[in-house]
């Protein structure tokens, strides 16, 4: 027997694939824990047109991605902070203080835990920080700390 399955089951399958079982398996426990249905040409074509419109939303959003990584990379942010003899900060810059940077001065909302910043910033200059807008997308955007 075909069945579709509607939900990822360990050491059979994942969500949306179509797998033969034998029939009591599928009739007496996958089908009525709503763990799968039955395979017909309607749920199998139902299947094709959810999976190509999953795919058209991830190259939309991809596409989305793509545009706010170039946009980024073109940014700079100053960060005006008081600093010591030899250019150290006091204080330091960190992920937060540049996401609340882009959210103020170019309304772009990008979560703090997407920049890649090996350690804070403690000394004046210009940096440059990866961000990840997406799983295959990243942009450098150009940091630069001056002294108050």
């Amino acid at each position: 027997m075909k069945v579709i399955l509607l939900k990822d089951i360990k050491g059979t399958g994942k969500k949306g694939d179509v797998i033969n079982v034998s029939d009591g398996h599928g009739r007496n426990y996958l089908i009525p824990r709503g763990l799968a249905k039955e395979a017909t040409k309607g749920n199998i074509n139902s299947l094709k047109a959810q999976k190509a419109s999953e795919k058209k939303k991830q190259d939309n959003e991809l596409q989305k991605a793509k545009e706010l990584a170039e946009k980024i990379s073109k940014l700079t942010l100053k960060f005006k902070s008081k600093a010591g003899e030899g250019g150290k900060l006091f204080g330091s810059i960190t992920t937060k203080d540049i996401t609340t940077q882009l959210k103020r001065e170019h309304k772009i909302n990008i979560d703090k835990r997407k920049i890649v910043l090996d350690n804070p910033i403690k000394e004046l200059g210009t940096y440059h920080v990866n961000i990840k807008v997406y799983p295959e997308v990243s942009a450098k955007m150009k940091v630069e700390v001056v002294s108050e």
